[in-house]
């Protein structure tokens, strides 16, 4: 496709319709069960919904990149001008006539603008979301700035899509398209935990251990986006050693240069096997930092005296243990994609647990929660 054929605007008005019929059901669904409540518990439902369905969404994406599916449609928005591959029939099938195993395949166009439906109708869930955070603003605890900030970043994160295909899977977007995805999931966990209005009482102290442990897990993440967008999971293939060494050779200065296209190293040339071993084991090194971070707050959690701390200790060494069950099966097994998906979401489940631990133990929060226990009955 030629490059000013990259974007084609055209189906625009066409996907903007699918999106908001897709929308429709869930809507419908809040509706009809909170179409007596107040505002308040009808946006909480709401954003529940569309955290759930985003989840769901972050998975997708990692099944549309693990089955090579990114270029399925090589344009944006549409599939090469249409609103879905039934109107690119005749291109695609060209394409795949041309290369039967290429990027442009019937079923890879139709796993791309799957996702990319879902991804527009979540788009029309939380723009329904900021509108009627402000309509309702005098009604909420919550502030509109949250729903307005969501709505915002769903917008930034549909620009890193765009830019993943047009950029040819360009190793540094889709990393930062996935890493978009997990913010777009943050954010909503942190509103869903406001609207449920708990509230966890923790040192000053743990509450900061929780916030490294958040970073460090967002650092790990990063790495293993890059470890899958430069396809170096099959470069140790054995464990814990890595080409039956425990230092194996490692390029670093290619592995790690950031603006590079897919399968080049850096100043251009191709991507050497080393540079892929030096990303899969680093990967490997900061695996063991955050389980050993992550693990310790997790059993400091769940000495708390608190059960809601209890539960929390308990869904981080589940999640640890999914991540380390489902990495080692990528490593050992071939990289499935059953495995490939699942640790996908094992570390989307990591990111939203410690996002609703720090909403729940935020300082102001806990002093509003003893304001109103202190508050004298009317």
């Amino acid at each position: 496709m030629d490059v000013q054929n990259l974007y084609d605007l055209t189906p625009v008005a066409r996907l903007a319709l699918l999106g908001i019929v897709v929308a429709m059901g869930p809507l419908a669904w809040v509706w009809l069960h909170n179409r007596h409540a107040p505002p308040a518990r009808r946006l909480a439902a709401l954003t529940a919904l569309t955290l759930f369905l985003t989840f769901d969404l972050v998975l997708f994406g990692a099944f549309t990149r693990l089955t090579d599916s990114g270029l399925g449609c090589p344009d944006w928005p549409g599939c090469y001008g249409n609103a879905s591959p039934i109107g690119a029939r005749d291109e695609i099938h060209a394409a795949q006539s041309a290369m039967p195993t290429g990027p442009v395949t019937f079923s890879k166009a139709w796993i791309e603008m799957i996702h990319r439906y879902l991804a527009t109708g979540v788009g029309v869930l939380i723009t329904v979301m900021a509108i009627a955070s402000w309509i309702e603003r005098k009604r909420l605890a919550l502030s509109p700035w949250w729903a307005t900030a969501t709505f915002v970043w769903v917008c930034v994160q549909g620009a890193f899509g765009a830019l993943t295909v047009t950029m040819k899977l360009y190793p540094a977007i889709v990393t930062a398209h996935l890493l978009g995805g997990l913010a777009l999931l943050a954010l909503l966990t942190a509103q869903w935990r406001i609207y449920r209005a708990g509230s966890l009482a923790l040192t000053g102290g743990l509450r900061r251990y929780a916030g490294v442990a958040l970073a460090l897990l967002v650092a790990q993440v990063a790495l293993g986006g890059w470890v899958s967008t430069n396809y170096a999971v099959l470069a140790c293939t054995d464990f814990p050693t890595c080409q039956g060494q425990w230092w194996p050779p490692m390029d670093f200065e290619h592995g790690f240069a950031l603006l590079r296209e897919l399968g080049a190293g850096k100043g251009g040339g191709y991507l050497p096997f080393a540079a892929l071993t030096a990303i899969h084991v680093t990967h490997r090194v900061g695996a063991l930092v955050v389980i050993v971070v992550v693990g310790g707050l997790a059993l400091a959690l769940i000495h708390q005296p608190e059960p809601a701390a209890r539960r929390y200790g308990l869904a981080l060494v589940i999640g640890l243990a999914w991540q380390f069950v489902t990495g080692l099966g990528n490593v050992v097994l071939g990289w499935p994609l059953l495995a490939a998906v699942a640790h996908t979401g094992g570390a989307a489940a990591l990111i939203a647990v410690l996002t609703a631990l720090l909403t729940d133990t935020h300082p102001a929060r806990l002093g509003r929660t003893a304001a109103v226990r202190l508050a004298p009955a009317s």
